[in-house]
């Protein structure tokens, strides 16, 4: 009968292995790594010009409302991939369900674009 330490002491090994390779793989670009940028690379890239205000400026409202927009939706597509998947099993009720579902969703994303919520003029 093997003893406790003789089962788990290939689990003991492998957790030693990786903790030295990930221990390694962390520590190996501090040491390696080139540490004298250019000034290119330390300037503004994001927007393709340099900062002229404060960070804190107040953002217009346009950007919030796309931002919930596209969490709407993405939850919409959330709610598609298990529904899918379980198609066969729901039913024609799981089916009217999920095409009132997305009947809803598609008034109000047709009530946000004639409101003018996706126009950027």
């Amino acid at each position: 009968m093997p003893s406790l330490l003789d089962q788990y002491l290939p689990l003991v090994v492998f957790m030693a292995i990786a903790g030295v390779i990930s221990g390694a793989l962390l520590v190996a670009p501090f040491l390696v790594a080139f540490k004298a940028p250019d000034s290119e690379k330390l300037s503004a890239y994001e927007c393709g010009f340099n900062a002229f205000d404060d960070a804190r400026m107040q953002f217009d409202v346009r950007f919030y409302l796309v931002a919930l927009l596209f969490i709407i939706f993405d939850l919409e597509v959330a709610f598609l991939f298990p529904w899918a998947v379980a198609f066969h099993q729901v039913g024609l009720f799981g089916f009217w369900a999920m095409m009132l579902f997305l009947g809803i969703l598609t008034v109000g994303f047709v009530y946000e674009w004639k409101k003018g919520a996706l126009e950027w003029d």
